[in-house]
């Protein structure tokens, strides 16, 4: 379903949904920094992943660079189908936040 959502609307890196996107996956992993319930983690994985996707195809139409190798990284982190659990909140806390400064740093990139 979601496929099919991403594929009705073009997506290109100007677009003001893309960047929207991006904004949301930002807040998103700022808003994990607290205790929340399981499905907003698996929420977060979905988001996170999707959106990390969505920038790797983008930065393999350039170049493979840094920025793309990082969000590889980030999809495979997130991934919601084989997830990779780290059993420790102090451990996914610097995560997030390197995860999230990325993610606003790509949005504001021109």
């Amino acid at each position: 379903m979601l496929h099919a959502l991403l594929l009705s609307v073009k997506f290109n890196q100007k677009s003001k949904y893309m960047k929207y996107l991006y904004y949301v996956c930002c807040i998103a992993l700022f808003i994990a920094l607290f205790k929340l319930r399981i499905e907003y983690y698996t929420f977060l994985r979905i988001l996170i992943f999707t959106g990390a996707m969505l920038i790797i195809k983008n930065e393999i139409k350039r170049d493979v660079n840094l920025l793309g190798i990082a969000f590889i990284i980030i999809a495979i982190l997130f991934n919601p189908f084989i997830p990779v659990y780290l059993l420790q909140k102090a451990i996914w806390i610097p995560i997030d936040v390197g995860c999230a400064f990325l993610f606003g740093i790509y949005s504001f990139r021109k």
